[in-house]
């Protein structure tokens, strides 16, 4: 009994020792879970703001859309829904034209110029024009003042191109119908201004357009990029779409979107829709991408310089 007891020390040693072995690796197993606890929780957090900062960048880059200053399901009439900008400073490096020239600047919106039945007419004249040709990218135009149709990844002169095929594509009454709707564009805009519609001269380019969502092939397809009429173009003054195809049911995508600092604000096109503005740098704007379906609009474009008048064209 003496020896067993001697050995027991040695025997309790050995068992406090083991005790301890199991404690430290508890206590460094239980150090461990709270660490990957953590580092799943700042993973967690990491991942939740990179999916915030996604969700803004692809926000910004859908334009995140402030106000819309008309929608496809109102109707914007008896008068004209104005919104007044300041002019840029632009302007002042231009020749100036009394009766003319922006003296205040703005955009506005009317459903009152022209009905939905001279819309689907004009659409019907467009679809026409288009059928004998047509990009192979997604926008293609159509241009009677100048007879440039695109096809292909390059443009033809529709006139000459197709010859006296022409006159079984257009009809006197389509010109006259485009010709009396321009007239109406001019003077609303004239009113709206406080013009003299007589200083105003059409000017080029003045065109049909078709939109689709077909990749672009080449330059003239990308029609999205945010721009300035009196940059882009030089001569315009007074910009003017008239749409020909209605947003959500035609096509979607595609609205018309103006990029103020405070923010992006959007037309949305319904068939029969005037949306105009001042050209100036005051009213920088892009085309959403059309994501679905098709869409028909007129850009008609006006200037002050009558140096680069156009007339209203006629069957050859």
């Amino acid at each position: 009994m003496a020896l067993l007891r001697a050995r027991n020390p040695k025997a309790s040693n050995a068992a406090e020792i083991e005790k301890k072995i199991k404690r430290g690796n508890a206590l460094r197993q239980g150090s461990s879970w709270r660490s990957s606890r953590a580092l799943f929780a700042l993973l967690l957090v990491a991942v939740c703001a990179s999916a915030v900062a996604t969700w803004l960048y692809l926000t910004s880059l859908d334009g995140d859309i402030t106000e819309t200053l008309a929608s496809r399901r109102e109707l914007v009439s008896p008068q004209p829904r104005v919104y007044s900008v300041q002019c840029s400073e632009d302007y002042q490096n231009h020749k100036r034209y009394p009766g003319c020239t922006p003296q205040s600047c703005g955009r506005a919106v009317t459903d009152a110029m022209v009905t939905r039945e001279e819309a689907h007419a004009l659409r019907r004249l467009a679809e026409r024009g288009l059928a004998l040709a047509g990009s192979e990218g997604g926008a293609s135009i159509l241009d009677l003042h100048s007879g440039a149709l695109s096809m292909g990844k390059q443009f033809v002169n529709i006139y000459r191109y197709f010859g006296d095929q022409i006159s079984d594509v257009f009809t006197a009454e389509d010109f006259k119908l485009y010709r009396d709707v321009r007239e109406r564009i001019q003077a609303v805009i004239a009113e709206t201004f406080g013009l003299d519609p007589t200083l105003m001269y059409l000017t080029k380019p003045t065109f049909f357009s078709r939109i689709n969502s077909t990749a672009a092939k080449t330059q003239h397809d990308e029609y999205w990029h945010p721009h300035i009429d009196k940059v882009t173009y030089g001569s315009f003054d007074y910009t003017s779409l008239l749409y020909l195809s209605d947003y959500g049911s035609d096509f979607t995508g595609g609205r018309f979107v103006f990029m103020d600092q405070n923010g992006n604000r959007t037309v949305e096109p319904r068939a029969g829709r005037v949306s105009f503005f001042s050209s100036g740098s005051e009213n920088l704007h892009r085309v959403e991408k059309v994501t679905w379906g098709t869409r028909y609009a007129i850009t008609v474009s006006f200037t002050c310089d009558p140096a680069h008048a156009i007339s209203d064209p006629t069957l050859p």
